[in-house]
């Protein structure tokens, strides 16, 4: 069996992070999305095919060949024309039945072992309370399936339904039989201008075909949005177990799980309380503060009274001087200048609203701060209020207070 891991879109409501990178290569707890979704499948494949398209030079780097031993095989999808057009991609790759899964969710494991082991086509479903801007499972009663006690049998598949037939939303993970082909073949362009999974499944289902439904009430993020990074982030190290492998100086204090990898070093004074991964070769300290659901990334510097609560740097940035960073997002080889602070909650406590592809939306978090594009600047003593986005490149002024987004990517 072979993974087939759709990686080939670019991720335009993740802007300003996606500019220079697809979404599945953003980091949760560490790694990319990406590796997250193979690490799942590894014990349950003999290999991988990568349907990547934007910026696709990034994953084959990143990934390379061979991931975990096991061989890795790349399609290229030019266009993204849906999830049946990439699936379609790796058909001169497969002969035998096999998983396909989005490049750009977290989940649990198991849920790859209960799909893998049904022995049939099987959708991977969660209960939720609105389903209609899901796709939704409709249900037989009784079980279907080789799986030990059985798989309930799906009758069919709806996308984002006024009157839903059950509460089960698709969570886009899936195992296939060859046969798919056949009906992605029959597919036609949906009115969003996509080639739609669903739309396969339920002509494969009207001419017979037994369809599996494996119902999951584990963990599932779908990963779309700058905050659920940090959403993800906080699910990913909630089992994080310490590991001292970097320097950690004698006056430095390290409270819960908190991950000094080889090469880290944390400094005199510095007061890391976990979870927290501090990566290969970042340097925090001395007298820097990080806490919270953080993860200090490759060669970044967090620097004498800076703190740092519950966000994500990305490789290369730089906090160096007196500034708060919470809850947010700072992209690669950003630099927050000296003093720069970060707006983090609303004075009225209404959730924080953020700018996604051109519209305001509720995040749903009280707390969000700020997310910051790969090489943004800040003067010093900037401040930044909840909710704003820098795009790649952006700069702000000394003393200035930037109240609304800034940038080209954005």
């Amino acid at each position: 069996m072979k993974a087939v891991v759709v990686a080939a879109g670019e991720g335009t409501r993740m802007r300003p992070l996606t500019a220079n990178r697809p979404k599945p290569m953003l980091p949760v707890a560490g790694k990319p999305m990406l590796e997250h979704v193979m690490d799942a499948c590894a014990d349950a494949v003999d290999g991988y095919v990568l349907v990547v398209g934007y910026h696709a030079e990034a994953i084959r780097e990143g990934v390379g060949d061979e991931f975990r031993g096991l061989p890795v095989d790349y399609v290229e999808q030019d266009e993204q024309l849906g999830t049946a057009h990439a699936i379609e991609r790796a058909e001169p790759h497969v002969d035998e039945r096999f998983l396909a899964l989005n490049g750009d969710v977290v989940f649990d494991p198991e849920l790859v072992d209960r799909l893998a082991e049904t022995g049939t086509t099987t959708i991977a479903t969660m209960r939720v309370d609105d389903p209609t801007s899901y796709g939704v499972v409709g249900l037989a009663d009784g079980n279907a399936g080789d799986g030990e006690g059985g798989f309930r049998r799906a009758t069919s598949i709806v996308e984002k339904p006024a009157d839903p037939p059950s509460n089960l939303a698709n969570l886009g993970l899936y195992a296939f039989d060859p046969a798919i082909f056949e009906y992605i073949d029959r597919t036609t362009l949906s009115q969003r201008g996509e080639y739609e999974i669903t739309e396969s499944l339920g002509m494969l289902l009207d001419d017979g075909h037994e369809v599996a439904v494996v119902e999951h009430d584990g963990r599932w993020l779908d990963v779309g949005r700058p905050w659920e990074l940090l959403d993800a982030t906080e699910a990913a190290l909630a089992d994080l177990e310490g590991r001292i492998d970097g320097e950690v100086e004698d006056r430095a204090t390290l409270k819960g799980p908190v991950v000094v990898e080889e090469g880290a070093r944390v400094r005199n004074g510095a007061y890391v309380e976990g979870p927290a991964m501090i990566q290969s070769g970042a340097d925090v300290g001395p007298n820097a503060y990080v806490r919270g659901a953080t993860v200090i990334g490759p060669d970044v510097r967090v620097g004498n009274a800076v703190e740092v609560k519950n966000s994500i740097l990305m490789a290369g940035a730089s906090a160096g001087h007196l500034s708060y960073v919470g809850d947010s997002v700072v992209g690669r080889d950003a630099n927050l200048g000296a003093g720069t602070t970060v707006a983090n909650l609303r004075h009225d406590d209404e959730n924080v609203k953020l700018t996604v592809k051109g519209e305001r939306v509720d995040t749903g978090r009280r707390k969000l701060g700020v997310v910051l594009g790969d090489g943004a600047k800040t003067g010093i003593n900037t401040s930044l209020n909840a909710g704003t986005k820098l795009g790649a490149g952006a700069m702000t002024r000394p003393g200035e207070a930037v109240m609304e987004d800034r940038g080209d990517s954005i």
